[in-house]
C-alpha cells in the first residue's frame, strides 16, 4: 500500500486481523476457489517447474496467495508486503505453518519502500485496492507494482468493485451469507457497517480496466467474480 492508506492499515489492527481468517472466507464466498484459480493462472503464464519471484502486495493475514502458490510451485519465492504489523505477523504464522517460511521474504511497509532496482516475475494485490481512497492512491500502488515487475510481467488483481450502496440486491445477499454461518441480525449489522467503513471500490469491471491502463497495465482478463468481488489477470505492457 501507499502512504496516503494510512486509515486502511489502521483499521486492520490486532483485534481485526484475529478475526480475519474466519470472516474473509464469508465476506468472499469462494476465498479459496480464487487463490487456487490466481495460483493456477500464474503457474499457466510463467510455466510450471521453474523458479520465479512473486511479489505479494498487501500479504497480511492468512497469505492464502502464498500459501496457495507455493504448494503448487516448488521453485517460487514470495516477497510478502503489508504495512500492517498484526497482519503480516498472522501471515508469517501462516507461511512457516505451511512450510514456506524459507521460501519467503516478509517486509512490513508499502510497495514502494522496496529498492526501485527490484524487479519480480510476477504480482499479487488481492483485497487491499477498495481499501484506498481515492483513484490516486489506487493508482499510485498499481503503478509501483508496474515499477517492479519485468516487462510483460503477469498481475493478480483482485478486490471489491461497484457500488455498495448502489447494489443493495447484492448487499443484502451479503448480510443474508452471514445469517448463513449464525450471525444474528445485530451481528450482521456490525459486520456490513464494518466493511463499509473506508472502503471505496472501483465502481466498475471498467474502472479496474482504466486504472490498470494508467498504471502501465495491459486491459485485463476477469477470471472470478462473487457479489462485490472481483478477480482479474492482467500483465504489465512491454
Amino acid at each position: 500500500m501507499t502512504t496516503s492508506d494510512d486509515g486502511a492499515t489502521r483499521k486492520f489492527d490486532a483485534s481485526r486481523a484475529g478475526e480475519y481468517a474466519v470472516q474473509s472466507r464469508i465476506a468472499l464466498a469462494g476465498y479459496d476457489a480464487c487463490h487456487e484459480l490466481a495460483a493456477c493462472l500464474l503457474a499457466a503464464s510463467l510455466g510450471s517447474g521453474g523458479r520465479a519471484d512473486i511479489l505479494v502486495a498487501g500479504a497480511g493475514g492468512t497469505a492464502q496467495e502464498i500459501v496457495t502458490a507455493g504448494r503448487l510451485e516448488a521453485g517460487w519465492h514470495f516477497t510478502a508486503v503489508d504495512p500492517s504489523r498484526p497482519m503480516l505477523d498472522l501471515a508469517a504464522a501462516a507461511v512457516e505453518q505451511a512450510g514456506l517460511a524459507k521460501r519467503t521474504t516478509s517486509v512490513l511497509g508499502h510497495v514502494h519502500d522496496l529498492p526501485a532496482d527490484w524487479r519480480f516475475d510476477a504480482a499479487t494485490l488481492v483485497g487491499v485496492l477498495h481499501h484506498l481512497p481515492g483513484d490516486e492512491a489506487k493508482q499510485a500502488i498499481l503503478a509501483a507494482l508496474a515499477a517492479r515487475l519485468k516487462p510483460g510481467a503477469p498481475l493478480i488483481l483482485a478486490g471489491n468493485r461497484h457500488s455498495y450502496a448502489g447494489k443493495p440486491l447484492f448487499l443484502a445477499a451479503w448480510g443474508e451469507r452471514w445469517r448463513m454461518h449464525g450471525s444474528d441480525g445485530s451481528e450482521i449489522e456490525a459486520r456490513l457497517g464494518r466493511i463499509l467503513q473506508g472502503a471505496d471500490p472501483p465502481q466498475s469491471d471498467e474502472d479496474v480496466a482504466r486504472l490498470l491502463a494508467g498504471a502501465g497495465f495491459e486491459r485485463p482478463d476477469l477470471f472470478f467474480s462473487s457479489l462485490f468481488w472481483g478477480g482479474w489477470f492482467t500483465r504489465r505492457r512491454i
